[in-house]
């Protein structure tokens, strides 16, 4: 490693009849591609879409028109501050999703910003073009969702950790490093930690790079980034070690698991692929994913002697982070590895300029073709996928608001409360307060819901199929309208009951038990 990053870093000299861009001109390509993001989410992504399972999760802890839904040991609260100066004051989605994809083109643009002084500004445009142009980066810049906001610090970490150890003087760089590292422990505590694993053993490793300071910045980031999540581990779970292992049980258990070929089969447009025994269909799908590493090892070879680290590192962190993913979750959803594309997006990047200009800067317009060519199919086929995925998740707002609509004709209405199957998320579109007497999410007991029922609305959601909970057998029950092609689910309505009422039975029914999901 020492050999690879032991380089010193030099802007990248003009080839014959070439002149350097100027910096507004190098910068207005990036804000350029930035744009594009945008206005892509907004015209595909935005109009009709609704919050997902987790979305609702994250949604609800800042919403001002909706109960908190239960929090769960993986999650962290970074990405619901990010959506809180929306949300606490409208409950529109179109206003939420419109809100986020704007920040995130300015968020990409931010975090290759920084690495103005070390690549060119056609590499960097190059590179924000090719993470941007992921049907993954395009569904979630408009989600309540932590992975892309986790990539963006990384990239910008990385970026000023090699700003940093290349000029001493350069304090902003050393700002930089501890924001991208605070913003991915916010987001995902540990994604921080795999972060910080290769950014400190290369200040460890590059005698230029060797100083306390760098060590100093990245120590206290990544205690300030994940503070909140190990407070919240020492109040709710007795320490940060029983947190962890709550969370595992919630994953099903983290430990050696190969998850390459989940994530190949999760390509085609799944955003959870739990469990992931399905058939690898869509293998066109999956081509630019195995290209992905072919082209990284590509730009870090044809990398120039004064830019090696500018494009080792990056590789070097995209693997760490990508390591806990591939092989020790147990199943998949391709936003698991949003930090580790954009990254690769910069060796990626170097190698498609190496193969169209060469090392002298002139340009082969042959080979310029055939990258062009190659380019455009595969935005075609990540632009297909996209479809799809936004596709199905109108259709999951259709169901949810059609079910919504069912409370509310039987009388559910806020103050309310729902439990059962896909309680979750059904809860936010009916504005109902969500509690679960079984599984991950337990909040409440059935003799608590019977109290509840004192008060306020209360209704048990039954998945297709399933029998209700024991307390809940006798309950009037009514069928929840769907979208036509719809599985049907059935809500049961709890009477009110005379204080002092015990509830008959226990929870035991695989319908009081939500279909847990987390963030992972």
């Amino acid at each position: 490693m020492s050999d690879m990053l032991r380089v010193r870093i030099r802007p990248l000299p003009p080839g014959p009849g070439t002149a350097i861009p100027s910096r507004p001109a190098a910068l207005g390509r990036l804000a350029a591609v930035c744009a594009a993001f945008v206005l892509v989410q907004l015209a595909l992504v935005v109009p009709g879409s609704g919050l997902g399972w987790d979305e609702t999760v994250y949604t609800s802890q800042v919403a001002a028109h909706v109960p908190a839904a239960f929090f769960s040991a993986p999650r962290a609260r970074g990405v619901s501050l990010l959506a809180a100066p929306v949300a606490a004051l409208t409950s529109s989605t179109t206003g939420l999703r419109v809100y986020l994809a704007v920040l995130s083109g300015a968020g990409l643009f931010v975090a290759l910003r920084v690495w103005r002084q070390l690549l060119s500004g056609r590499v960097l445009a190059l590179a924000g073009g090719l993470f941007a142009g992921l049907w993954i980066t395009l569904l979630y810049g408009s989600q309540v969702m932590p992975n892309l906001w986790t990539a963006y610090g990384a990239l910008a970490a990385v970026g000023c950790l090699l700003r940093a150890g290349r000029d001493v003087t350069d304090r902003a760089a050393l700002v930089g490093l501890a924001c991208g590292v605070v913003l991915v422990g916010l987001m995902r505590p540990p994604d921080a930690v795999w972060l910080v694993l290769p950014l400190a053993g290369a200040a460890l490793t590059v005698r230029r790079w060797r100083r306390p300071v760098l060590l100093a910045v990245l120590a206290a980031a990544l205690l300030a980034g994940c503070a909140e999540w190990v407070i919240e581990a020492y109040v709710r779970y007795g320490g940060p070690v029983a947190r962890l292992h709550r969370a595992s049980a919630i994953e099903g258990g983290l430990g050696l698991h190969f998850a390459v070929d989940d994530q190949v089969r999760a390509l085609d447009g799944r955003t959870l692929c739990r469990p992931c025994d399905v058939p690898w269909r869509h293998r066109a799908d999956a081509v630019w994913w195995f290209a992905l590493p072919l082209l990284a090892a590509g730009g870090a070879a044809a990398a120039r002697q004064g830019r090696r680290a500018t494009v080792w590192l990056p590789l070097l962190t995209a693997g760490s982070l990508a390591v806990p993913y591939l092989f020790t979750v147990g199943y998949a959803a391709p936003r698991f590895l949003l930090p580790s594309y954009a990254l690769l997006a910069i060796p990626v990047a170097e190698c498609l300029r190496w193969m169209v200009r060469g090392r002298a800067g002139r340009v082969r317009p042959v080979r310029g073709a055939l990258v062009a060519l190659a380019l455009c199919g595969h935005l075609a086929v990540q632009g297909g996928v996209l479809l799809a995925a936004v596709d199905n998740n109108r259709q999951a707002r259709q169901r949810y608001d059609a079910m919504a609509a069912g409370l509310r004709a039987n009388g559910v209405r806020p103050p309310c409360v729902l439990s059962g199957d896909s309680a979750i998320p059904l809860a936010f579109y009916a504005g109902c307060a969500s509690r679960q007497t079984a599984g991950a999410d337990l909040s409440i007991t059935a003799d608590g819901l019977l109290a509840a029922a004192r008060e306020r609305p209360v209704a048990v959601i039954v998945a297709p199929g399933a029998q209700p909970p024991a307390f809940a057998r006798h309950w009037r029950s009514a069928a929840l309208a769907a979208p036509a092609g719809s599985a049907g689910y059935r809500a049961y309505f709890a009477a009110r009951y005379p204080a002092g009422t015990q509830a008959a039975g226990t929870a035991t029914g695989t319908s009081a038990t939500s279909r847990s999901r987390s963030d992972r």
